[in-house]
């Protein structure tokens, strides 16, 4: 018998979800040495700010150890945890791929060029930072690692979002964010309950003659 209403529309998200799942990530698990080497890799040459969108270049789109929608749970689940998000993504993609190995691995090879670079410009920046050319440099490196996250978050929506409500629910964690000036745990708890409650599923209630039709059969 066929739902109405939310419930088609959640079980179209469903399938769409379970296909990307499904299609998507490779069945070969990387090795653990692959494993750090990539987000040694990743860790080396995200700069300005844009690690989200180099973390999905390589894991979805490179590597397809993931597919857009699981990498979308592991980025949900890396903002509500404290700590940095690029290293929490790290963490979890290491821990699902390899165990706690991997999740070690993937930690140890996202920070470690990060803490040896970071040493470097610190000791640069204190005998630059007040040249103008030092300053404009920065500046476009922000402005370009803004670009990337836009661009990276336009990608998996377009993949993840499907209709008006799902649409509704990023536009009031947007809203409860930067306006409001929630809480992130808070925006999560509101918008997710309300998301759940949207696309909990139903049971369309039976006509009378079906319902007769139905205890007439389970009587032979």
């Amino acid at each position: 018998m066929k739902s109405k209403g939310i419930p088609g529309r959640a079980g179209r998200r469903r399938r769409n979800m379970t296909a990307e799942r499904t299609s998507s990530p490779t069945s070969r698990k990387p090795s653990q040495l692959d494993i750090f080497l990539t987000f040694l890799l990743i860790g080396g040459i995200s700069f300005g700010g844009g690690v989200v969108a180099y973390l999905r270049t390589y894991l979805v789109t490179r590597k397809k150890w993931f597919g857009d929608a699981e990498f979308l749970e592991l980025t949900s689940i890396s903002n509500t945890l404290p700590g940095l998000n690029a290293t929490n993504i790290a963490i979890l993609a290491g821990d699902r791929l390899g165990g706690w190995l991997g999740a070690t691995g993937a930690m140890i090879g996202m920070c470690l060029p990060a803490f040896v670079l970071m040493v470097l410009a610190g000791i640069a920046y204190g005998h630059a930072s007040t040249r103008p050319l030092a300053n404009a440099g920065l500046r476009g490196v922000a402005a370009a690692a803004t670009g990337l996250i836009a661009a990276t978050w336009f990608q998996i929506g377009k993949k993840s979002l499907h209709g008006v409500y799902d649409t509704f629910f990023v536009v009031a964690a947007i809203l409860g964010v930067n306006y409001f000036k929630l809480g992130v745990p808070v925006v999560l708890l509101v918008v997710g309950a309300l998301a759940i409650f949207t696309y909990r599923p139903h049971v369309a209630p039976q006509k009378p003659e079906e319902a007769t039709d139905e205890w007439i059969r389970s009587l032979h």
